[in-house]
């Protein structure tokens, strides 16, 4: 299947932005959300790259420990969205982000999915991906590190359908290698790095504060 992005006036359409922190952190022992990261945490912190780049509205999916999280999540320009399902995996997460894009007062051209636990992630990767959006008219935009493609990804309304009928233990990596020649890569070699164990966040540690 090919699908191609319309000619329409891209300075008009808003691009949103997804963040998945639904899971439970099972590997990591407690709430990898709320993990101490450049002053905040590591959820705040996405948030705020969120919230500073171009992309609204600004979606956050909680799910497991949503009432421990939530109040780091709370910001005006923020809309939380509550997935019961997050036990299913991350795709119950980006269909709950999906949907909720139906009652965003903006008319919403596609969407960025980001996940919580990648700590180099930045205003500038989010814009860059939105500038390669509007620049190359492919529908899809990933992110490129360790050799392979994946999240912080942007997603043409037009693949919406197909996000939110992800299989459980799918995420959305699949409709990336799926539609290969429908996608742009966007550099982004930090994004290997993500937060799921104690030794990582260790790694972590020590590697910003060698910076």
């Amino acid at each position: 299947m090919t699908i191609t992005n319309p000619k329409v006036e891209t300075a008009k359409l808003n691009v949103a932005i997804i963040i998945l922190a639904a899971g439970a952190s099972t590997r990591m022992g407690k709430p990898k959300q709320l993990l101490p990261y450049q002053g905040s945490s590591l959820l705040k912190h996405t948030i705020e790259s969120a919230i500073a780049s171009v992309c609204k509205p600004v979606v956050v999916v909680l799910g497991a420990n949503a009432q421990q999280i939530r109040s780091e999540a709370r910001q005006p320009s923020v809309q939380i969205v509550e997935n019961p399902q997050w036990n299913l995996g991350m795709s119950s997460s980006i269909r709950s982000g999906i949907l909720s894009l139906s009652t965003a007062c903006e008319s919403v051209d596609a969407a960025v999915i980001a996940v919580c636990d990648q700590p180099f992630i930045s205003s500038e990767i989010i814009n860059l991906l939105v500038e390669a959006y509007h620049s190359t008219g492919k529908p899809i935009i990933a992110s490129q590190y360790a050799q392979t493609l994946g999240v912080p990804a942007l997603f043409n309304h037009l693949f919406f359908s197909e996000l939110t009928a992800l299989g459980e233990t799918i995420g959305a990596k699949h409709s990336i290698n799926r539609h290969l020649k429908e996608v742009f890569c966007v550099p982004f070699p930090l994004g290997a790095i993500d937060i799921d164990t104690p030794k990582d966040y260790e790694q972590l540690q020590a590697t910003t504060q060698s910076l």
